[in-house]
């Protein structure tokens, strides 16, 4: 594979220049081991073992001395090992598999992801204090004060670094540099029920305003931002999410390490966007790296530096992204690892039930799909019996939830795909891959068709007649088409999107949603219905309506993983046939393409059903489909309502 390489040539120098080179991690989400714990498929393309070859082979190629190495957040969640065998209750006593193994390699600094506050501020902290290297964040807050510079932050605003660096004449300089770490203010979306009145947030683009100037201040020769923030297309505005594009036109900043988009940068993800400058590497002129997701890559920058006889100025870089595919897994982490890997291996292998077919996630975002089924119905069950009896009991209970892994950023294997036979932990762990708690919510009917009018937006418009036209919005992450079970509904994709991803209104006019019937009736826009959901989208998570803040009546502490496997073993066996929920408004004479999983092939029956033609692979190893939409809509009687409701 080629590696993406991305310079500025040196500029000339007054005296000898020294060379730093920059290595970065980012969005590791607990890929430690080329492992797959879901599958139990070794030899994987990606994890931290893998950049630990990189890492050693990098720093022997610069001398230790003139090697920094960041970590730029969500390195605490993501797999088994982490979100499991590394949580209360699972028999694992020692320290955290993620931080021994960071604490091994020896990271000069780190910052915090949106996800490293998924378990709550008690275990985080506990957590961060087993790290031997420090780590910062200035825009999470225990207390805001009039400006930045004045808050009480929850991690240090900064970090100074002074370093002995070898000049290219073999003479030792004294380096300070000075670190700053960013996380989304989302996060009091994301995660609002754990850190609701604990801390606050603050913009990254005025926290970093503000601290920058501190950072120089006091005495940093170099300036390194962490920003667990990706690039945002769309203008600038205030608490943006990915706003390394923004960040990277304040003055003072020499280099920046992005992230949390699970995207790559210098590459093509980020082809056309304004500053983003893929062959020099650089956003608005700021040197920049962002090394995707799971440790697939490291990233590298390589800053040359010179000396004008007042300060130290970057007057070159090189930028590169090195993929974890090209290395062996370091044995001696790999060993390091190796006790919490078996605890994972025979804490997932527990048995929890049996399916009686295969459950796959290759066709969630083109027809009703068993496995958002299985979910909602656990999500259903489990809020039932918390209402029964109860003011609200009398009222229409839905739920709601979207598929996963349905590749995209993740690519063609990144897809649930679980055999017929025994259903173990490993494999609800696979179906429901978040932390998420269950959260109830009393909606209005006129709540739920803007709901499902945000998750319609996965989908493009299509020109009605034409033949083999995309059916999905790449910028759109599957984990944002929420279904909601007891009711029934087309999809009308004549019409255009009525938000676009960030969740702002783009066109008012449009409605894609279509015959929206609950028990065969239409939904009144002034009906009342209780929707078992999870704390994200409760909260606001996505292009989503923050429901919660007026119509919260039920937020629980237990992860819906868990609700979901006390569902499927009470069950002992389950099926896989879909209920009709959604469907396609009727567009005659059109088809679409989608690019899904290749395993898809090993159940030819689900294709045949679509009346679906098998294209062939794309470049990146994806399954090409062509499918027809409907030329009628299905006749449904009462579509739903037995599922959920007693009479």
């Amino acid at each position: 594979m080629t590696e993406p390489v991305a310079q500025t040539p040196p500029l000339p120098a007054r005296g000898a220049p020294l060379h730093l080179r920059i290595l970065q991690t980012t969005d590791v989400h607990g890929h430690l081991l080329p492992f797959d714990y879901y599958t139990n498929q070794s030899d994987r393309p990606w994890g931290l073992a893998r950049l630990a070859t990189l890492i050693r082979r990098a720093r022997s190629e610069v001398g230790a001395a003139n090697c920094l190495l960041f970590d730029n957040g969500d390195f605490l969640q993501g797999t088994p090992l982490t979100d499991l065998t590394a949580q209360p209750d699972h028999g694992w006593t020692e320290a955290h598999p993620v931080i021994a193994a960071m604490n091994d390699i020896g990271y000069d600094a780190g910052t915090l992801g949106n996800h490293e506050f998924n378990f709550g501020l008690d275990w985080l902290m506990e957590t961060l204090a087993q790290a031997r290297f420090p780590l910062t964040c200035c825009n999470v807050l225990t207390r805001r004060g009039a400006t930045p510079t004045e808050d009480t932050s929850l991690l240090p605003p900064y970090l100074l670094l002074d370093r002995q660096l070898e000049d290219t004449d073999g003479q030792t300089q004294r380096l300070r540099i000075g670190v700053l770490g960013l996380v989304p203010p989302q996060i009091l979306t994301w995660d609002h029920a754990r850190l609701s009145d604990r801390v606050e947030v603050r913009d990254m683009v005025e926290s970093a305003r503000a601290w920058v100037p501190v950072l120089h201040a006091a005495g940093a020769d170099l300036v390194v931002v962490l920003a667990h923030s990706g690039l945002d297309p769309g203008p600038d505005r205030p608490m943006m999410e990915n706003a390394a594009r923004a960040l990277a036109r304040l003055p003072g900043i020499d280099a920046l390490l992005a992230g949390h988009s699970h995207k790559s940068f210098p590459s093509t993800d980020h082809q056309g966007i304004a500053g983003a400058d893929a062959t020099r590497g650089t956003l608005h002129d700021t040197p920049c790296v962002m090394a995707g997701f799971r440790g697939d890559h490291l990233g590298q920058l390589d800053l040359t530096m010179s000396h004008d006889g007042t300060k130290w100025r970057v007057t070159g870089h090189q930028s590169r992204l090195l993929p974890a595919s090209s290395a062996q897994p370091c044995p001696a982490l790999c060993t390091l690892l190796d006790i919490a890997h078996h605890h994972t291996l025979t804490l997932t292998a527990r048995e929890i039930g049996q399916s009686l077919s295969p459950l796959h996630s290759y066709l969630s975002l083109v027809r009703d799909d068993p496995i958002l089924h299985l979910v909602n119905d656990a999500q259903h069950r489990a809020l039932a019996g918390i209402l029964a009896n109860g003011p609200l009991a009398q009222l229409p209970l839905l739920s709601a939830c979207a598929p996963f892994k349905t590749g995209g950023r993740g690519g063609p294997l990144h897809f649930t795909d679980i055999p017929e036979g025994p259903l173990r932990l490993r494999h609800i762990a696979d179906l429901y891959g978040f932390p998420n708690t269950l959260c109830g919510l009393l909606v209005t009917g006129a709540e739920l068709r803007d709901w499902l009018e945000r998750a319609a937006i996965c989908f493009n418009r299509l020109a009605p007649g034409l033949p083999d036209q995309p059916l999905l919005d790449p910028a759109v992450p599957g984990h944002d088409f929420d279904v909601i079970d007891g009711l029934s509904y087309a999809i009308d994709l004549s019409q255009p999107a009525r938000y676009d991803i960030s969740g702002a209104l783009i066109h008012p006019e449009a409605q894609r949603i279509r015959d929206l019937r609950h028990a065969g009736k239409p939904v009144r826009d002034d009906a009342h219905f209780i929707v078992a959901t999870n704390s994200y989208r409760a909260h606001g998570g996505g292009p989503f309506a923050p429901l919660a803040a007026n119509g919260l009546i039920y937020s629980g502490t237990r992860p819906v993983r868990d609700i979901l496997a006390d569902h499927v073993a009470a069950l002992g066996q389950i099926g896989a046939a879909a209920r009709p929920t959604w469907r396609f408004a009727p567009l005659p004479g059109t088809t679409v393409t989608v690019e899904t999983g290749p395993g898809l092939r090993a159940h030819p029956a689900d294709i045949a059903a679509l009346n679906a033609i098998d294209l062939g692979l794309t470049d990146t190893g994806f399954l090409r489909l062509s499918l027809p939409l409907p030329d009628a809509l299905p006749t449904l009687a009462h579509p739903v309502a037995a599922a959920y409701m007693d009479p």
